[in-house]
């Protein structure tokens, strides 16, 4: 049944999609598209006890969510030529039941089989990033294929099942079965060519960055645009008098349940960095902190973006785990001025200084196949609309 859907969808390329409203031959999928894939069974679930729901389904990707059991592991992988299953053979300790709730601890290394199957027809590629509850935890998170050679990359006609890779960093977790730490989004590439990856958005893209941003501001600095490979963000180190400008992860704190929001204690979790003269940060590399973009930030319903997580041209740190922004972020009828993004920053080897407005990551724009029906914002519920400096939603303001 499985071949014979995606021989279905494959057949109607040309048509299929434009049903969910598209109008682009190239592109990240909407919402609507995405709904056509679920309703077609492309996207779906091996189990007959479970669906995918409605909820799952976000303005231009879809949550994905862990299964029944975790796998302890000795070392991160990549299964290359081997199916997963037989490469957990070697290098699994032990199996772990998540039904009822499981803690995933800090430092350990996990791997849980998703929910979700993918039958991509031959134009549909994938790519996936933490979601960002997940990234502002220090949780990090990627997604394994069957036979992959890359991380968080599904290529053109997968056809299999999707494995996440868990690592707590600075605080351990308590997950269970339906829990959502990643999510997934697909492109529609031309000629069946696989075109999605990490790298996928260059310089090529910012002459189309450019013409979109004298259309629509992108950002609401009044600073002349910085766009070069992606549009520069810098980080702010000012702030408001007496007020933090960013959060240090604590080394000895308690539990983070991932599926309840607003009940943990900030002060239980994180140290607020207070900045009182000069603008500038030491980033120490064996501590994680989250900080704020000067800029605030503007999606439109058109486009969608994604951070670049580490850039050696700009220091030796990475800024972003959960690099998903959907469209509508920071100019709904609310926020039409943007919203800030949201740093999450480790130092890699050595300690760095941050001075205020140094640019700290690239945007990478890419357009939709069709504007989203249903945008990033307070009528979906959305957890990060109007932020400025804004921790996970499991703290309490």
């Amino acid at each position: 049944m499985a071949i014979e859907l995606v021989s279905q969808v494959s057949n109607k390329k040309d048509t299929s999609l434009e049903e969910g409203g598209s109008i682009r031959e190239t592109g990240i999928l909407p919402c609507a598209s995405l709904t056509a894939l679920v309703e077609a069974g492309v996207i779906s679930t091996k189990s007959q006890n479970t669906k995918i729901e409605k909820n799952q389904i976000q303005p231009a990707s879809l949550d994905l969510r862990l299964g029944r059991i975790a796998y302890r592991l000795r070392a991160s992988f990549l299964p290359g030529k081997q199916r997963v299953q037989d490469k957990l053979a070697h290098i699994s300790y032990h199996e772990i039941d998540i039904a009822q709730g499981a803690v995933l601890e800090k430092g350990c290394v996990y791997l849980v089989p998703l929910m979700e199957h993918l039958s991509l027809p031959a134009h549909l590629s994938g790519i996936t990033n933490p979601k960002s509850s997940t990234g502002r935890i220090d949780v990090f998170t990627r997604v394994l294929t069957e036979q992959g050679a890359h991380f968080d990359t599904i290529p053109s006609g997968y056809e299999g099942a999707l494995y996440l890779e868990i690592s707590p960093r600075s605080f351990s977790i308590l997950v269970r079965a339906g829990s959502r730490l990643s999510q997934l989004r697909l492109r529609q590439n031309k000629n069946e060519e696989n075109s999605l990856s990490k790298n996928s958005l260059s310089k090529n893209n910012d002459t189309a960055m450019l013409a979109l941003h004298k259309e629509s501001p992108l950002v609401s600095s009044d600073d002349t645009i910085n766009i070069n490979n992606g549009l520069a963000l810098s980080v702010d180190l000012q702030g408001q008098k007496d007020m933090p400008v960013g959060y240090r992860a604590k080394r000895h704190a308690g539990l983070i349940d991932v599926d309840v929001a607003a009940a943990l204690a900030i002060d239980d979790f994180w140290e607020p960095i207070i900045i009182k003269e000069r603008g500038h940060l030491i980033l120490d590399p064996d501590a994680f902190y989250i900080l704020a973009s000067r800029e605030a930030v503007r999606i439109p319903a058109s486009h969608a973006a994604e951070m670049v997580p580490f850039d050696p041209m700009v220091g030796e740190f990475r800024v972003h785990y959960a690099g998903f922004f959907d469209p509508g972020f920071g100019c709904d009828g609310l926020t039409q001025n943007g919203a800030r993004a949201v740093l999450e920053v480790r130092s890699r080897d050595v300690p760095f200084i941050l001075e205020h407005g140094q640019i700290i990551g690239r945007l990478l724009y890419e357009p939709l196949t069709a504007p989203a029906e249903i945008l990033y914002g307070a009528a979906l519920g959305s957890n990060y609309q109007a932020q400025g400096l804004r921790l996970s939603k499991h703290f309490s303001d």
